[in-house]
């Protein structure tokens, strides 16, 4: 908990009990969960938040630089704690979305974009993972 305190406080962010029951759970998951289900996940630990602090606070963890929106499912936003390069995998059959490495995706014919300056690409992959 201290050391979510120091993040937040680093950033700017004052560190209320509501804040740090989001950013401890956003944080540290390797999920991308909607605002929706930061509350549901967030709520019963801290029966005090509300679905208005649940999107204020992650939208202020957005502007500091904590998160990440993507749109990665039609009409839906995600929070993305991995803030680094990299591309994203939907398995088709769970809905679960995983990180890939950004150099694991390589785009090969950028020449034929020559007409713009590319300063970043992400890449979504669908599918399902294979049975082991």
């Amino acid at each position: 908990m201290k050391n979510l305190i120091e993040v937040l406080n680093r950033h700017g962010i004052q560190p209320t009990p509501q804040r740090l029951a989001v950013a401890g759970f956003v944080l540290f998951t390797d999920r991308h969960p909607t605002a929706e289900e930061v509350l549901a996940q967030v709520q019963p630990s801290c029966p005090t938040l509300s679905k208005a602090t649940v999107y204020n606070t992650l939208n202020l963890l957005v502007e500091r630089g904590l998160l990440r929106t993507q749109n990665l499912l039609e009409g839906v936003v995600v929070f993305d704690a991995n803030t680094g390069h990299h591309h994203h995998f939907i398995d088709d059959q769970t809905g679960k979305i995983y990180d890939i490495p950004h150099e694991a995706v390589d785009i090969q014919s950028h020449e034929s974009l020559a007409d713009f300056e590319i300063t970043e690409y992400q890449v979504t992959l669908r599918g399902h993972l294979k049975k082991k």
